[in-house]
């Protein structure tokens, strides 16, 4: 697929702004599965929250959270010019700007300080290399106007940021043969993380070393020409105890053009299968081929088995933590696009199904009760005290970990949907049909049936709405089990068919099969009212009938939750995210279209939008409903999420920012689904599309039973021709 020339792939900053900081970070974040990177500055320190985020290794430290561990910064460099110290944010400088190339996850800086005897430009650029996940390559180049006495100091920072740290019990710093490294020992298991850093330059200097408590760095000590690039390109390599296999920990390098080309190699291959183009709307199209990089940046290449976070690679924030957003909001975009990714998403909650039981059963139901956030092994990472008063400042408890029973559907819905999507029943076999059945498992031990009653139902439990806890019949919830009740029918079939002639195992699937089919049958399913609305839940229509903006008014603390039991929606009808609208997106085909369009009216203006995952799900149904007027602002709230910032940083006291990848996984497939209005039929990849106004033509590709499909559509013509 030719690149698309209309693009300029690249996201910049002007000036240096304080309050920013933060949002820089998640906004200009680089990544390749292994690790992300922060797009903060090479002077950065955990002050301003610099971090080399590693995936699927954690730590815990006392009571605190578990969360995900931050390498050493193998990047940290800064600049002295006669004797002082020039860098952000405690020296302002005369110009600065920042640059994200998405296209090829280059982030640049330029920045100019004038001192009192002429001018100094600080020019950097780095890459979490895609050809070698374990390594980071960055060029640092000094300019002077002048005979400056220059010292760039360079190494590893071993004083890491973390929320519930420190997770390191001990930092060895060595230096040999010119490298410097460090090894890192954690608190809870003695996991070691290892960072070599290696230096090169274009220039003679003197070089000393620099032994800090924290930190080992060498000072680059030279006198500049006047106008003349001093460069130094800078190496550093992050392994653990995680992933290591052998015993090479250092940074093999290349040379830095060599590398950075083979870099841009492995992105151009990607874009090949991913990139979106639109004609006549040139923001929707960098917005969402932007969200598309970041959910480039945290796929897990590199290691079959490998989920993603709900906050991906951009830092601790919701402890490093897998989600349903992985399987409901991301999964669509990797089967179109890359399908082995996909695979390992679903690998890593096969490999966890031991950890769903042991939860399963530590609250007493049977099968497999998957994590609400779940960390190596399936442990679940969520707390009873999730949120803290911001009154009192005493933890408040949440019901998050105990009630959040759909989890378990998210898992079975991605199994599912990658056989279906793939023609792949390999996932299917090595695990997979067991993990739907002991989901299957799970929700027919919730069921409840009232005597002289006919129908199941699952009490006290949280739909994706979490401002509404303990709640019963929530129809989201009841739709997913009997989603799982059918799917485990259907992979009762399939051991049949594998395994004929095997009379007792067959009269134990029959038996099952019956069961599961009982349960699918005569589980309750609310239906639309007089009115054609679905009730969210159990009691929904009797509550406090307000809107968003006056509940706002009530809050008397700007980072008050607002759910819980003393919440300001709690009881009332503003709910938090799509709930039975996300249902009616899954299943559309369980109502008319009439029913689908009045629920969408009616509880749009109910919801708070309180989480990323939202705006998409209004955009999809909003679509199918042939609104693309009214889906184009969720859809670009959605791709825009970590472009536009503003986002939700707080829940009570506690700190949630990060980059959403839900929030991109949507955006993708409000363009495919939504706008484009791609669907299977009968084997058969078709589209019905809702373009909005403005938009003349869409382009792009998906990955179907194996084959892979160019769709174009235009106001007047569409075409789905296999490559």
């Amino acid at each position: 697929m030719e690149r698309i020339e209309e693009m300029d792939w690249n996201i910049r900053k002007k000036g240096h702004d304080h309050e920013e900081i933060t949002w820089s970070g998640n906004r200009f974040l680089t990544g390749n599965g292994y690790m992300g990177i922060r797009g903060t500055l090479e002077e950065y320190r955990k002050e301003q929250l610099a971090a080399v985020n590693l995936a699927g290794i954690y730590d815990k430290v006392g009571d605190g959270w578990r969360e995900p561990l931050n390498a050493p910064n193998g990047l940290y460099t800064y600049l002295k010019v006669d004797g002082i110290q020039y860098r952000l944010p405690e020296k302002e400088p005369l110009k600065h700007e920042c640059e994200l190339d998405y296209r090829h996850g280059f982030f640049r800086r330029k920045t100019l300080w004038r001192t009192p005897r002429g001018n100094v430009t600080v020019r950097s650029e780095r890459f979490a290399d895609a050809a070698n996940v374990h390594r980071i390559g960055m060029r640092y180049t000094v300019t002077a106007d002048f005979h400056a006495e220059v010292e760039i100091i360079t190494g590893i920072d071993g004083d890491v940021w973390d929320i519930h740290g420190p997770h390191y019990d001990a930092i060895e710093f060595q230096e040999k043969d010119g490298v410097l490294s460090a090894e890192a020992i954690t608190h809870e298991k003695g996991d070691s993380v290892w960072v070599s850093e290696r230096c090169t330059w274009n220039f003679p200097a003197e070089v000393k070393l620099k032994q800090e408590e924290k930190a080992i760095l060498r000072r680059i000590i030279f006198v500049t020409d006047g106008d003349t690039d001093y460069i130094v390109d800078k190496w550093v390599s992050v392994y653990t105890s995680a992933d290591i296999d052998s015993n090479e920990k250092s940074c093999l390098t290349d040379g830095y053009e060599e590398a950075k080309k083979k870099h841009m190699d492995c992105w151009e291959k990607r874009w090949e299968h991913s990139e979106v183009y639109i004609e006549g709307d040139d923001a929707a199209m960098e917005a969402l081929n932007y969200s598309l990089y970041h959910l480039h940046c945290i796929a897990p290449r590199h290691k079959e088995g490998l989920s993603i976070a709900a906050r991906g690679l951009s830092g601790q924030t919701y402890k490093g933590a897998v989600f349903w957003d992985t399987e409901m909001f991301m999964l669509d975009f990797f089967l179109d696009t890359e399908p082995e990714v996909a695979k390992s998403l679903m690998k890593y909650r096969i490999d966890t199904l031991s950890g769903a039981r042991e939860k399963a059963k530590q609250y007493g139901y049977e099968g497999a009760f998957y994590a609400w956030e779940s960390q190596e092994g399936g442990f679940d990472a969520c707390s009873d005290y999730n949120v803290t008063d911001v009154f009192t400042g005493r933890p408040m408890r949440t019901f998050f970990r105990d009630k959040q029973y759909h989890i378990s559907a998210a898992v079975v819905y991605g199994i599912m949907r990658y056989t279906e999507m793939t023609g792949d029943y390999s996932l299917l076999r090595a695990g997979g049909a067991e993990t739907v059945l002991e989901c299957a498992k799970f929700y027919h031990s919730l069921l409840y049936k009232k005597v002289g009653g006919e129908r199941y139902e699952i009490l006290d439990c949280i739909g994706p709405d979490e401002y509404h806890e303990r709640i019963n019949n929530n129809g989201y919830t009841n739709r997913m089990a009997k989603y799982t009740f059918e799917s485990a029918v259907k992979t009762l079939k399939l051991l049949m068919e594998e395994k004929p002639g095997d009379y007792k195992e067959e009269a134990d699937l029959l038996s099952l099969e019956a069961k599961y089919k009982d349960a699918a049958e005569k589980i309750y399913i609310p239906q639309p009212d007089e009115n054609g609305i679905i009730e969210q839940f159990e009691g929904y229509s009797n509550l406090e009938n307000v809107t968003v903006k006056e509940v706002r008014k009530r809050l008397l603390h700007e980072k008050e939750y607002w759910g819980g039991a003393y919440g300001i929606a709690s009881h009332t009808k503003v709910i938090k995210q799509a709930d039975v609208v996300t249902w009616l997106n899954l299943f559309p085909e369980d109502f008319s279209t009439d029913i689908l369009e009045k629920n969408w009216n009616y509880y749009e203006p109910r919801t708070e939008h309180g989480s990323s995952l939202s705006a998409c799900m209004y955009a999809i149904l909003a679509c199918r409903l042939g609104m693309p007027e009214k889906a184009y602002p969720f859809f670009l709230k959605s791709a825009a999420a970590d472009l536009a910032g503003g986002g939700k940083e707080w829940a009570g006291l506690v700190y949630i920012g990060g980059t959403h990848p839900a929030a991109a996984g949507g955006a993708y497939m409000t363009a495919v689904k939504g706008f484009a209005g791609v669907y299977i039929e009968n084997g058969t990849v078709k589209v019905k599309p809702h373009l909005p106004d403005t938009w003349r033509k869409m382009r792009f590709q998906i990955h179907y039973l194996g084959k892979e499909y160019r769709i174009e559509i235009t106001k007047d013509e569409t075409s789905v021709l296999p490559m």
